[in-house]
């Protein structure tokens, strides 16, 4: 079995496409500047694991990385 997920956004990469958000807004949360967060700890709830990998594929600046622990 796989070790719990958590994902991270590196917030000196992240430009504010929020393609994370729309792709897992369970997982994600933009601030005022329209920047992602990781939600938490970033602690992946079970059965959200292929939405942090979608989403980490999906950012244009690579600014999302999903570890697991």
């Amino acid at each position: 079995m796989a070790g719990k997920l958590k994902v991270h956004v590196d917030q000196e990469k992240c430009q504010g496409h929020a393609r994370c958000k729309s792709l897992a807004p369970e997982l994600f949360n933009l601030d005022e500047f329209g920047n992602a967060h990781e939600i938490g700890d970033g602690s992946v709830p079970a059965g959200l694991e292929d939405k942090a990998w979608l989403a980490q594929s999906n950012c244009p600046e690579i600014a999302i990385e999903v570890v697991e622990e």
